[in-house]
């Protein structure tokens, strides 16, 4: 049998279909050439594959470390997060499915009797057996990049799914770091209530004292009892917040909250350096920023996939097997073959259908490139924030650091006074009182300082492993 090679030359030309997508840019985006709050710092863009690694072991405390390995492997947030990046990852298999020949088999076997009247029948009626076994093969001739588009905007958005997760699991890291950092603050304001509350009560006992001997008034006896009653009454307070961080954690990693407990630690954990002088690569790591753009390339292709529905769709069709009434089935006499139909479909009226989802595919992909921008833009500013908030809690860390020194040596002096004969106890309540809310005010300053840290890392989508 002879070979057509015209044909077969004409044949790349029919393959090397053309795209109705628009050439794809990044959308461009508003954001500054540097920092304002840091030097050195400028823009970039996303950087989808870059390693964020276990940025909190910087804490360098194995209580947070268990922690984010339990949300890491039960969090049910996460595993929604995965279960929709499996289900991103099987749509783009079966897109990516329709640029592959749909084939086909099958067998048949038949026992008929046709009637002797029937044309050209001879009047005489027979009983045969009919076997048949053979395939088929169809194929779309993607010549407008119908399916190419198709898959192209599937395998976009099964990255920007993977990047969901990826976002999912830094956001659920710095949730739990975040919770346990304000844990580890009230624990530290717990153990400062306790050591104001033995204070407090040596200094209601001495008053008692001098009241008993009529040294001290009434209203001296009452002033400390009311500073000692605040003070536990502050410490049911801060218990009472405690345990809703904890139950916020538990529900966090995934652990039931009546099973679920962190045992108390007096000292804050350890503050890590902020990375003000990283470089803006860090940036990059936004794994919502990647997901916003490979949105915005999934709505470029659906451009070419609604555009590409002007044109007709071409279809190859090609069949073949074996028959035979009697004897071996597999036998080349017995073989047959048909190539076609080729079919081409194409609607010539839809009423406007076509046009509306054209300007629909790009009202979608403004929609995802606004969208894109927008990211960016808060990224940017949460940045900003961030490395803004980290700078200014320093600062003001080490004048509340100053203030509670002075307050503590003021109310150490108000008591030795007291204790001498040589002042009232409104002067001791006061003091008193004044250190306990500098200290108080300084705890709150330095956990701010942990959770600024937390934000920063979540802010340029994690440090570097």
């Amino acid at each position: 049998m002879g070979v057509d090679r015209r044909g077969i030359a004409l044949l790349p030309m029919m393959l090397a279909a053309c795209s109705m997508a628009p050439d794809y840019h990044a959308p461009e985006t508003a954001a500054p050439a540097a920092f304002k709050e840091v030097a050195g710092w400028t823009a970039a863009q996303p950087m989808d594959a870059a390693s964020r690694g276990a940025w909190w072991e910087a804490f360098g405390d194995p209580v947070l470390n268990d922690l984010e390995a339990q949300a890491e492997k039960a969090s049910p947030t996460l595993a929604a997060a995965l279960a929709r990046y499996d289900q991103a990852r099987a749509a783009a298999r079966i897109e990516g499915s329709d640029l592959i020949p749909t084939i086909g088999a099958g067998a048949d076997a038949t026992r008929r009797r046709v009637s002797g009247n029937r044309f050209q029948g001879n009047g005489n009626a027979v009983t045969y057996n009919d076997y048949v076994v053979g395939g088929s093969l169809d194929y779309e001739l993607d010549l407008w990049g119908r399916i190419r588009n198709s898959v192209a905007a599937a395998k976009a958005d099964a990255q920007a799914s993977e990047a969901d997760l990826a976002s999912a699991r830094l956001s659920l890291q710095a949730a739990v770091a975040d919770a346990y950092a304000r844990l580890r603050g009230l624990d530290a304001q717990s153990a400062l209530l306790r050591q104001s509350v033995e204070a407090f009560d040596r200094a209601y006992s001495l008053t008692a004292t001098r009241h008993r001997g009529g040294i001290a008034s009434g209203m001296d006896v009452n002033r400390a009892r009311t500073a000692l009653s605040n003070a536990r009454a502050q410490i049911s307070d801060v218990a009472n917040a405690r345990a809703a961080t904890e139950h916020e954690i538990a529900a966090l990693i995934g652990a039931l909250s009546s099973g679920f407990s962190i045992p108390a630690q007096d000292a804050l954990p350890h503050l890590p350096a902020m990375p003000t002088g990283t470089p803006s690569e860090l940036l990059q790591r936004r794994p919502d920023i990647a997901a916003a753009e490979r949105r915005v390339f999934a709505a470029n292709a659906g451009i070419g996939v609604a555009k590409a529905a002007y044109f007709p769709s071409l279809t190859l069709g090609l069949t073949g097997g074996w028959e035979t009434t009697r004897g071996d089935l597999l036998r080349s006499p017995n073989s047959f073959w048909g190539l076609g139909p080729l079919s081409a479909l194409v609607t010539l009226f839809d009423g406007g259908r076509r046009n509306a989802q054209v300007r629909m595919s790009r009202a979608q992909y403004d929609e995802m490139a606004a969208n894109y921008r927008e990211t960016v833009l808060g990224a940017f500013r949460q940045a900003e924030d961030a490395i803004a908030a980290g700078r200014h809690l320093a600062a003001q860390a080490v004048d509340q650091r100053d203030a509670a020194q002075a307050a503590e040596r003021t109310s150490k002096i108000a008591y030795s006074r007291y204790r001498d004969g040589a002042s009232d106890y409104l002067e001791v309540v006061t003091a008193q009182t004044a250190a306990l809310e500098a200290q108080r005010a300084l705890l709150a300053v330095e956990t701010s300082r942990m959770r600024a840290s937390v934000a920063l890392v979540k802010a340029l989508g994690g440090a570097a492993g």
